[in-house]
């Protein structure tokens, strides 16, 4: 009922009419409609464009589909949230109000017209770009504004006279996806590419991010495999994307736009050399630590493409934190990164005794035994199983062992065959005897009993 006080996981309490009546969470920008009910602005939208033509408490006729920000509700939740930051609450900002479709035209006819001054086009793309990063409903406007505004922006990245120009547009046309046709387009002009990969080692910064972006784009979105080997096949192409992945991790646009590149770049089989001569393996290496979640799982998958050739591999085995970062990573981040460490592993020790043998130093053993018994997808579990068969040599045949603190029982008959127990149940029996319940991979399920195992 109204003014009562829902519990929250936190242990702190939202007063109810600070929740919005659709998605009954904290409203970050409360809006009022014509009914004088008032909700989350991204909870009514999402009512509105699915074709609700009602007030959803009152269930009036919404004859006005304008939204009205509630700046006095705003002001309390912020006020509250403050009130209460010792529980772990965050203050919501203030949001920013959604461009003006007007304005929004306006900005793209001085953009695109040729006879307009170049600093009048120059900051209507800086405005355009602004409005852009403020919110993906603008983003939408935008794009929606014009039935051409993607190749507005792509004539004046490749057809400007004045460079700022250019640079601006690419900036803006980064944040937009492009149609395949685009994409082809763009892939099969070779000049166009070429001009891309030399802004790849421009002075700025940003350019250079942008120009990786637009190129993952066109790499990602082109269906044809003739196109995305031609765009890979440029050798500054490489060298520049890789040089973003060096940059230090207080650019993190830098890393995410940089391994999706290397990622799209790495999946045409016939230029992963030159990744390799990028020296892209080693640099993976060092900045797997910095990548979060979503870009630690396609840095894992590059890795994984690279490991499938030889001098991927090579260069891979050459790194001293290859093999225990990679064993390290099996389980901890998410069901894919498991697997495509567990492929680049596999691929590695298939190629290298040594690699075999810091594999079982680091404790990949335990890792796999994990991986095998896991919920993680049966890919992974079939490349443990690979691996776990691939380094039985490598530990001492005579070894029977229990582990306590993983529940492992692995048994290496002298005959070499390797089979791995997994422990059910151990139980303490008088006169120090040990009762254990173990099944195999394959199903089979064995007591033992007896003083030592």
């Amino acid at each position: 009922m109204p003014g009562s006080l829902e519990p929250l996981d936190l242990g702190v309490h939202i007063p109810y009419h600070f929740r919005c009546p659709i998605s009954l969470e904290l409203m970050r920008d409360p809006v009022t409609v014509c009914t004088g009910q008032t909700y989350d602005r991204a909870s009514i939208e999402s009512w509105v464009s699915t074709g609700n033509t009602t007030c959803p408490v009152t269930r009036a006729t919404l004859t006005d589909f304008t939204l009205i920000p509630n700046h006095t509700l705003r002001r309390l939740i912020q006020e509250w949230c403050v009130d209460n930051r010792a529980f772990g609450v965050e203050r919501i900002p203030t949001p920013k109000q959604p461009a003006d479709p007007a304005l929004v035209r306006s900005l793209l006819n001085q953009t695109s017209s040729v006879s307009a001054p170049a600093n009048l086009r120059l900051n209507s793309l800086r405005r355009l770009r602004q409005l852009a990063r403020d919110s993906d409903k603008n983003r939408s406007l935008i794009a929606s504004a014009s039935h051409n505004v993607r190749q507005i922006l792509l004539s004046i990245v490749f057809d400007a006279a004045a460079d700022d120009l250019r640079h601006e547009s690419l900036a803006l046309l980064v944040m937009f996806p492009l149609a395949e046709s685009e994409c082809a387009a763009l892939a099969s002009d070779s000049e166009k590419i070429n001009y891309l990969s030399r802004l790849l080692s421009h002075n700025s910064f940003d350019v250079r991010v942008n120009s990786a972006a637009l190129i993952e784009i066109v790499v990602a979105g082109t269906h044809s495999p003739e196109l995305r080997a031609q765009v890979s096949n440029v050798d500054e192409i490489y060298d520049g994307v890789v040089d973003l992945l060096r940059n230090p991790i207080s650019h993190p646009r830098a890393l995410k736009i940089g391994i999706k590149a290397l990622f799209a770049l790495c999946l045409v089989k016939q230029t992963r050399h030159k990744a390799v001569a990028a020296a892209a393996p080693a640099v993976l290496v060092d900045r797997l630590a910095d990548f979060e979640k979503c870009d630690a799982e396609r840095a894992l998958a590059t890795v994984e493409l690279l490991c499938r050739i030889p001098e991927g591999c090579a260069a891979f085995a050459g790194h001293a934190l290859t093999v225990p970062m990679l064993v390290k990573i099996i389980l901890k981040i998410s069901d894919r990164a498991t697997e495509y460490a567990a492929g680049a592993l596999l691929s590695l020790c298939s190629e290298s005794e040594r690699c075999q043998r810091e594999a079982v130093a680091a404790g990949v053993l335990t890792q796999l035994l994990l991986l095998v018994q896991s919920d993680c997808t049966e890919r992974a579990k079939r490349k443990a199983q690979m691996l776990l068969k691939l380094l039985r040599d490598s530990w001492p045949q005579d070894s029977i062992g229990i582990s306590d603190d993983f529940g492992l029982f692995v048994n290496l008959l002298a005959c070499g065959n390797l089979v791995v127990y997994w422990v059910e149940r151990k139980h303490s029996l008088p006169f120090g005897e040990v009762h254990v319940s173990v099944s195999s991979i394959d199903g089979s399920v064995f007591d033992f009993r007896g003083t030592s195992f």
